[in-house]
Parts: structure tokens; C-alpha cells; sequence
């Protein structure tokens, strides 16, 4: 059995490019795959690994100044859904390159705990709910009422708010995948002039193991290889559409043309006319990944996962042919 654990914890670091280093070491000695971003602010990381390692790494992070009270979302998996480790430093541990200030280290907004969010949307209808993610997150699912800003990264959120005219006095609740987005921007919407900003503590996944999938409609996105998780209790229908054919969808997968790798909603049906790409064009390109009609949702991989050097070489070859000749046929 396998486990995989989101975590964030804002916590000042001082000298990050050495915290890196041996958390990098730590993680190679643990056999842990996943993402684990640095900055002078904290760390922000999703790894999955064995239990008894998953465990160790846990003791290991609790055991740093700052990081004493880390929280962690749990998930028990089969398989990794992570095939590399990647531990590097950032700016930041979430991306907002916002110009106010904001030191989560010595600032903090208000939360709610599940119990309280559930309770708050069961019986008041005098709030105003914003969905902290990306348009790609929240086609999947969100919760019932919802603002869901059509935007693409978190940097994004503050123009949004800026243009989106919401009223500064009312009570104004906020959430994401695991609560790290929110942590920052539920400060930054109080340095705006917001009186009343709560968060859900933990974000969804956090809500969904503790009072289960009351007010959430739809699935869970989240950024490994599974790419969405069931939120929603006997969910009847999907909310997503199927990019290609329009037929109620919510299963991901890449664009199999490995120059183009967008991630789009596809049914199975549509995946096996465009033999997993996005389109007809990106079906005619040399440089495919191989389709499986028999696994269709099986993650995407780098081009070394399914050719040889010789076999790749060859393939680039007919590629920069191929784009000889549609130059020349513009």
C-alpha cells in the first residue's frame, strides 16, 4: 500500500537553495516521488510514496524549526501516482506575483473548519462563495453557488477581484484544493478593504474526509496522475463536457501530440476517433505518443517512456520535415 500526502507550511526559511539540497537528499533516501517547492516563505509540496516511508518524511519535516505543526492531507493509493521527484525553490511556494505585501510567516486570515463551512452554507444564503482555482479545476466540480472566475493561473485572481465588482461588506468565504491559495489570498482581499473573509480550513479535500460531499457538486481536481478524485456522494452525472464531442464528461487526458500536451476533458469515444489527441491536426503529427485503446486514461508520459534514442532521433527527423514542408505551404 502506498499513501500520498499534500502539505504546505508557511514558515520562514533562510537560506533555501541548502533547505532544497538536503530536502531533495531526504526524499531520494525516503524513495519518494512528487513535487516539493521551496522559497523564503515556507514549503509547499505533494509526494507519494510506501506508508512506513511516507511516515519517516513526515517525522523528518515535523522535526525542522518552523515546520513543527506542518498539517497533512492523506490519501491511501495503490500505485504512486508520481513517477519523479521534483524538489526545487521558487519566489514563492504559490505563484500570485502580487505587488502588495504579504508575509504569511506573521499574517494570517480566519478560518472555518468543515463542520463550520457546512453549516454556514446549509443555512445562509447572505454570503458571497468564491472558488480559488483555475477554470480547468472547477469545469470538474465546485461547490453549489460558486463564483468560478474563467481564468487560467492563480496569478490571475487578483485582476480578476480588481474588476469583478463584489461587495467589500459582505461575507465573503473562499476555497481551494488543499487551502494554500487560499492562505494568501484571503490576506490580500483583506488589504483590499474586504470586511469579512473566511476560509474553508483545509480546502476541499480536507472537507470531503471530514463531513463528506454535502454542497459539492462533482469531482476533485488535483495535480498527479489520478487528476481528479470523487468529492460528490452518488454523483449521477458528470459536470464537464467532453472538448470533442460535447457528451458529459470529466476524465482528462493530454493531447498524445507531445508538441501540443494540452490537457483537456475527452470521452472515451472521442479519444479513440482522434486516437488521443485533440484534434485532427495534432493526429496527423509524427510526434505522437502511442494510443492504447485498451487504456485510454493511462497517464501521459515523457517521449523516453515509449521510444528508444535511435527510434526518437528518427522521429524528430520527420518532424523538422514535416515542418519544412508546411512552411513552404503557407
Amino acid at each position: 500500500m502506498n499513501k500520498v500526502i499534500l502539505y504546505y507550511n508557511f514558515a520562514e526559511v533562510d537560506n533555501p537553495d541548502n533547505f532544497c539540497r538536503e530536502h531533495k537528499r531526504k526524499c531520494q533516501q525516503l524513495n519518494l516521488f512528487g513535487r516539493v517547492y521551496i522559497a523564503g516563505e515556507g514549503i509547499n509540496g505533494t509526494l507519494g510514496g510506501a506508508v512506513e516511508q511516507i511516515e519517516q518524511y513526515k517525522q523528518y519535516l515535523w522535526s525542522l524549526t518552523g515546520f513543527e505543526k506542518t498539517e497533512f492531507k492523506e490519501d491511501e493509493v495503490v500505485e504512486c501516482p508520481f513517477v519523479k521527484l521534483i524538489v526545487k525553490t521558487r519566489p514563492e511556494i504559490v505563484t500570485l506575483k502580487s505587488k502588495t505585501p504579504i508575509d504569511l510567516t506573521k499574517e494570517k486570515g480566519k478560518y472555518l473548519d468543515p463542520q463550520e463551512w457546512k453549516e454556514i452554507l446549509s443555512t445562509r444564503d447572505d454570503i458571497q462563495l468564491i472558488d480559488v482555482r483555475n477554470n480547468y479545476e472547477t469545469v470538474v466540480g465546485h461547490f453549489e453557488g460558486a463564483l468560478c472566475p474563467d481564468i487560467e493561473n492563480f496569478y490571475d485572481f487578483e485582476e480578476w477581484v480588481d474588476r469583478s465588482n463584489l461587495d467589500k461588506n459582505k461575507k465573503t468565504l473562499m476555497y481551494c484544493t488543499g487551502g494554500i491559495r487560499c492562505e494568501k489570498f484571503s490576506v490580500l482581499m483583506e488589504k483590499k478593504g474586504f470586511k469579512d473573509v473566511l476560509q474553508l480550513h483545509g480546502g476541499i479535500i480536507n472537507y470531503a474526509k471530514t463531513v463528506g460531499g454535502a454542497h459539492y457538486k462533482g469531482k476533485c481536481f488535483v495535480f498527479d496522475d489520478r487528476l481528479t478524485v470523487p468529492i460528490e456522494e452518488e454523483q449521477k452525472e458528470p459536470l464537464g463536457r467532453c472538448a470533442i464531442s460535447g457528451i458529459p464528461c470529466d476524465t482528462y487526458i493530454n493531447c498524445h501530440n507531445m508538441d501540443c500536451n494540452r490537457l483537456f476533458i475527452c470521452s472515451e469515444e472521442a479519444a479513440r476517433k482522434l486516437n488521443g489527441c485533440c484534434s485532427e491536426s495534432c493526429m496527423q503529427s509524427v510526434r505522437c505518443r502511442p494510443f492504447d485503446a485498451e487504456n485510454i486514461y493511462a497517464p501521459s508520459r515523457k517521449w523516453y517512456q515509449y521510444y528508444g534514442e535511435n527510434e526518437w532521433l528518427d522521429i524528430r527527423q520527420k518532424r523538422q520535415k514535416q515542418t519544412i514542408q508546411s512552411e513552404k505551404g503557407k
